[in-house]
């Protein structure tokens, strides 16, 4: 099948709450579909996402997409395109003035998969269905009552275990959310926690050891140092007993395999784009390394996570996507299902595509926002 079109959506909407940790905040959504359309009609869905600044006008990513992307794929085998190994050197080593890479990773495979008439995980090799989630708050810049309410909820929807955003340059902060957190999921959950490189190697183990003191026994800490301080991963490793030190969210392919070959980390944390998540999958499993999917969008990492036999956990933060599309992905129990339907199983509600798309760069006072209680109930069907 080749790609002979594309559709790009713009939509903007205000978060029904802020998320954050130790060194970002965000309160709005800003994201933009693209579909890739091929020669026999199906269409191949991507997500393109700015955390912190709003995406320029639908024609202005339009234009970009045209000039950056298009010649490159327009009637290109959307198969080829899937498998295609390309070799990074010198000027062609940039990133594209808009995040599409992730989002054209997204639409080919979805499409390759739809041509196939295959879920994606199942053309990826997957022999499960699904997947341990854990409940991530994104929870730094909450009140202690919002923070409650959030991790009580996820516990009720029968989530197990729970991450929490740490690093405050006040210590006891840190330990008081974490008794928060064992009050209202009780004593028997599973706890992690994310410094989001907030501390040194010497603050990590002191702050780990802490925590350890005061009666919380952490599963795993999450980018506690800087993404390239190896020597200092690996004192955190030698030091904080049980504990597991799970990094590599910030680097990108090449130094995940430096962080793999280091051997410094416990688990190596993988997201977004469909090929390089696959391949460094491979090698992982080829040296035994055991992996996480951290967050992906509306979590279609989920695809990547049931095809790898090394990924045991997968993020879902509660960020209230799922009126996005007509069908988000089943998460019951604390655990979470691969689509039936063919490609990654995602497609644009059309309800959603009257409500929120946002041609034009809107001002935070006229964006609107999905009611909270959309997010609570779609986590649970």
């Amino acid at each position: 099948m080749q790609i002979v079109d594309f559709r790009i959506t713009r939509f903007q909407f205000a978060r029904d709450r802020v998320i954050g940790d130790s060194q970002v905040r965000a309160d709005d959504v800003h994201v933009a579909t693209m579909e890739l359309v091929g020669s026999g009609g199906e269409t191949g869905l991507g997500f393109l996402q700015s955390l912190f600044h709003p995406l320029p006008a639908e024609a202005e990513i339009e234009r970009v997409f045209r000039e950056e992307c298009w010649p490159s794929i327009q009637n290109r085998d959307v198969a080829a395109l899937a498998h295609a190994v390309r070799r990074p050197r010198g000027g062609n080593v940039r990133r594209m003035s808009l995040p599409f890479e992730e989002t054209l990773q997204h639409a080919i495979w979805d499409l390759f998969a739809k041509s196939l008439r295959m879920p994606l995980w199942k053309l990826l090799g997957a022999e499960r269905r699904d997947v341990q989630a854990y409940a991530s708050g994104l929870d730094f810049h909450l009140s202690d009552a919002d923070f409650e309410h959030l991790f009580a909820q996820a516990a009720a929807q029968g989530f197990r275990a729970f991450k929490i955003k740490v690093g405050h340059p006040d210590f006891e902060r840190d330990l008081h959310r974490l008794a928060l957190l064992k009050r209202v999921v009780g004593s028997d959950a599973l706890v992690m926690v994310d410094a989001n490189e907030a501390w040194t190697p010497k603050q990590a183990i002191r702050n780990l050891t802490l925590m350890q003191r005061a009666g919380h026994e952490i599963f795993w800490v999450e980018d506690p140092i800087l993404r390239d301080d190896f020597a200092g991963l690996k004192l955190i490793q030698d030091q904080c007993g049980p504990t597991l030190v799970n990094a590599g969210e910030y680097l990108d392919i090449t130094g995940k395999r430096k962080l793999l070959e280091a051997r410094v980390c416990d688990l190596l944390n993988v997201h977004g784009q469909v090929t390089d998540v696959m391949r460094i999958g491979w090698l992982a499993a080829d040296m035994g390394a055991k992996l996480t999917m951290g967050n992906t969008f509306l979590e279609l990492g989920v695809n990547m996570a049931l095809a790898l036999p090394d990924v045991e956990w997968l993020e879902y933060s509660f960020q209230n996507f799922e009126h996005l599309v007509e069908q988000p992905y089943e998460i019951r129990d604390g655990r979470i299902y691969g689509s039936p339907q063919s490609g990654h199983g995602l497609t644009i509600s059309e309800m959603a595509r009257r409500t929120w798309h946002r041609p034009e760069v809107l001002p935070r006072s006229e964006l609107g926002h999905e009611p909270p209680q959309q997010r609570l109930q779609s986590a649970a069907r």
